[in-house]
């Protein structure tokens, strides 16, 4: 590649990662969630806005046609995000509070998804399908679409308001940690069964059942493995680069997973969740340096690539909008408060855990960003995930914050005591989403 082609695609990402790190910090001032104004750095770079500015078009349109750089960029930017939230996931994990856990796990969030899938053969629309789009992949789009629940996003509201000692975060977090392996393995389901309706019933069967044996195996079995080779004395990587080995464990699955013909999306959420030994600092430390990188430079770039991809001048369908959004909040909301009374939750309890729970953030944009690459939804239904995912976060942080302020608890007093062991005060770099 010459200096000629690969001058607009620097130029591109530096405004990029330079706009969505501007935006991000203001938005932080303003206590909102730092993936909307990384997500409107595209926005402001794309068609709807500078877009429409000869010089900035010709440079964001030079670096898009070379698209092999632009897409590296990207899909690493995801694949990172992937791998963080695995690690994540066992970090946030707790076992205070199960049964009430358990009972918004399973009516908050099973509701929500068995509702979503018994109303979508009556709301979809050929509008909502991408080119791969078909019925089974868009049904449970949707579905997960109404149910997700960001981990990210709550994480770093929590952090914002100095709240993530408390029960009240353990239980939502506990919630969102367990609905979101529920929910990736349904969206794994989802791009293995896109544009394949038309195929032999034996390769989709087969790409079904690769995609479920290769998420519930990277969840039990290889996990137990991975940690083995992590300890082990022979594993020089491991004890002299802690970082390059944790890459190396993330493309040895993304590896595994392009072989099989498995979403590597997923593959890198399960090596995250792999290479996790909460008793070695020595991978904590790793995770963190791989976090600050990735933070710093390609997750911007990638929320900034989501926003330069919505197409507000015709791929937006307010009436698509604001229906998916009104009745997809309402399910929720009415679900997750009648998860809260059987687990013996009453009055503001319920509103406050109903309304946090309904923040979809990261994983909301994620799960909209690979709908739309695999082909199954059309730019308006992405467009409408995207908004979705953006608009349920702000309301989330302005509502905790206004009870706060008003000095209201955001939990009654229970028998177990407040003091009862916390959600780490400074979780992983994660949270900045």
């Amino acid at each position: 590649m010459s200096n000629a082609q690969l001058t607009p695609v620097l130029f591109a990402l530096l405004l990029l990662v330079g706009l969505a790190q501007l935006l991000g910090y203001l938005f932080v001032k303003l206590r909102q969630p730092k993936v909307v104004g990384e997500i409107l750095a595209g926005v402001v770079l794309g068609p709807a806005l500078l877009g429409r500015v000869p010089a900035i078009a010709h440079i964001m349109n030079g670096a898009q046609h070379q698209g092999n750089i632009f897409d590296f960029v990207y899909w690493l930017g995801l694949l990172l995000l992937m791998f963080l939230s695995g690690a994540e996931t066992q970090q946030l994990f707790t076992r205070e509070e199960r049964r009430e856990v358990g009972w918004l796990t399973i009516v908050g969030t099973g509701l929500p998804f068995l509702v979503g899938l018994g109303l979508a053969p009556w709301v979809i629309r050929p509008s909502l399908a991408g080119p791969n789009g078909n019925r089974g992949s868009l049904m449970i789009i949707l579905a997960v679409g109404v149910a997700v629940t960001s981990v990210p996003v709550v994480s770093k509201i929590f952090a914002d308001l100095k709240i993530l000692h408390t029960r009240f975060a353990r239980l939502v977090l506990g919630v969102a940690v367990l609905e979101d392996i529920v929910l990736w393995l349904a969206l794994a389901i989802a791009t293995a069964m896109a544009g394949k309706a038309a195929l032999d019933p034996r390769k989709m069967s087969y790409h079904l059942f690769a995609t479920v044996a290769f998420f519930l195996l990277g969840l039990t079995i290889v996990p137990r493995a991975v940690k083995k080779i992590n300890k082990a004395r022979v594993n020089i990587v491991a004890q002299q680069s802690p970082v390059g080995y944790a890459i190396a464990v993330l493309l040895a699955y993304c590896v595994i997973a392009g072989a099989l013909d498995v979403s590597m999306v997923f593959a890198a959420f399960l090596a995250g969740f792999a290479v996790v030994h909460k008793k070695r600092r020595l991978f904590a430390d790793a995770l963190e340096a791989i976090g600050k990188v990735s933070f710093a430079f390609f997750v911007p770039v990638y929320f900034a690539i989501v926003g330069l991809k919505l197409d507000l001048i015709r791929g937006v369908s307010l009436w698509m909008m604001a229906a998916f959004i009104a009745g997809s909040c309402i399910i929720k909301v009415l679900s997750v408060s009648l998860a809260g009374r059987f687990a013996g939750f009453r009055g503001l309890d319920l509103i406050n855990l109903a309304i946090t729970t309904n923040a979809r953030g990261g994983p909301g944009i994620v799960l909209a960003s690979v709908a739309f690459d695999a082909g199954i939804i059309s730019s308006k239904f992405y467009t409408t995930l995207v908004v979705a995912a953006v608009l349920t976060s702000q309301v989330a942080g302005a509502w905790l914050e206004y009870v706060l302020r008003k000095g209201w608890p955001l939990l009654k007093p229970s028998a177990r005591s407040e003091a009862a062991t916390p959600v780490a005060e400074n979780p992983s770099s994660l949270i900045v989403l």
